[in-house]
């Protein structure tokens, strides 16, 4: 199935770096979920991706939006690569990659000629509601968290994209 603009977006409750589950049921009513997906700790482009998003944490946080990684790396890779870089945010594991697949960003990738599963990167602004207010898939790293940041400032009190 694929997510679309407009959609009310898959309810998941996965385990953090820290072993606690989260929800996006948490978040209801309360603020918008920033939720990205990723292919793995600690490789190059998911590192800048992730400091990009530590760095605009501030900005986030003051437009009413909390930021959740998610990749299939375990409790142990996610907090190695928090406590590294500083992340301000929490990592959720999606090792059965049910909630990847929820999303649409489960896909068959290559790379040097080989054909693997992995998570395509991808990004949902979910409102309060549960509704997604934006998608970006097949992500480009440079630029892209300034753009979800810019997308969250265009949001109008109700949540509409002005």
């Amino acid at each position: 199935m694929t997510i679309l603009e407009g959609m009310i977006a898959p309810k998941f409750s996965l385990k953090n770096e820290q072993g606690k589950i989260v929800s996006l049921n948490d978040f209801a009513g309360k603020q918008y979920v920033v939720l990205y997906f990723y292919p793995k700790d600690s490789t190059p482009g998911c590192t800048t991706e992730a400091c990009d998003f530590r760095d605009n944490h501030e900005k986030f946080a003051e437009l009413n939006a909390v930021i959740l990684g998610v990749s299939a790396d375990d409790e142990k890779a996610h907090t190695k690569f928090i406590a590294k870089h500083g992340l301000p945010f929490s990592l959720l594991i999606d090792d059965t990659h049910e909630v990847s697949e929820a999303y649409g960003v489960w896909k068959l990738k290559k790379m040097f000629g080989n054909e693997y599963m992995g998570i395509e990167r991808s990004t949902f602004l979910i409102d309060p509601t549960g509704t997604v207010v934006k998608e970006w898939r097949k992500v480009k790293v440079g630029g892209h968290v300034e753009e979800a940041l810019e997308t969250l400032k265009k949001l109008d009190a109700n949540g509409e994209l002005l």
